[in-house]
């Protein structure tokens, strides 16, 4: 029975350990770097932080009723302030940016 009570002394240990990397994991993924409008690929798509900035010249075709948060390519939770786009890899947009990739979501 040696090896029973060594697996019943690891368990508590073993359960921890997952524990503690679910929450590096999890905190990493919230560290996620946020897009520059410098990079780029944002310059390409003409991505602004916020819409309210975006050259109306430009990008005639724009709306200040369209942000990240509501084109159907943000993946961020509605109404977050940040969140991924399928366009732009690990790097997080803000909820109020455009880019002239905009869909309706």
């Amino acid at each position: 029975m040696p090896c029973r009570r060594q697996f019943l002394g690891y368990l508590p240990l073993a359960v921890s350990g997952g524990v503690a990397l679910t929450g590096l994991l999890g905190s990493r993924a919230a560290r996620a770097a946020m897009l520059a409008e410098q990079d780029p690929q944002a310059q390409k798509l003409g991505y602004k932080a916020d819409t309210t900035k975006v050259d109306p010249e430009k990008f005639p075709g724009h709306k200040i009723s369209q942000t990240c948060g509501n084109c159907q390519l943000y993946q961020g939770d509605t109404g977050s302030a940040a969140g991924g786009c399928a366009l732009f890899g690990a790097k997080e947009v803000a909820g109020a940016g455009w880019c002239s990739a905009w869909e309706q979501g």
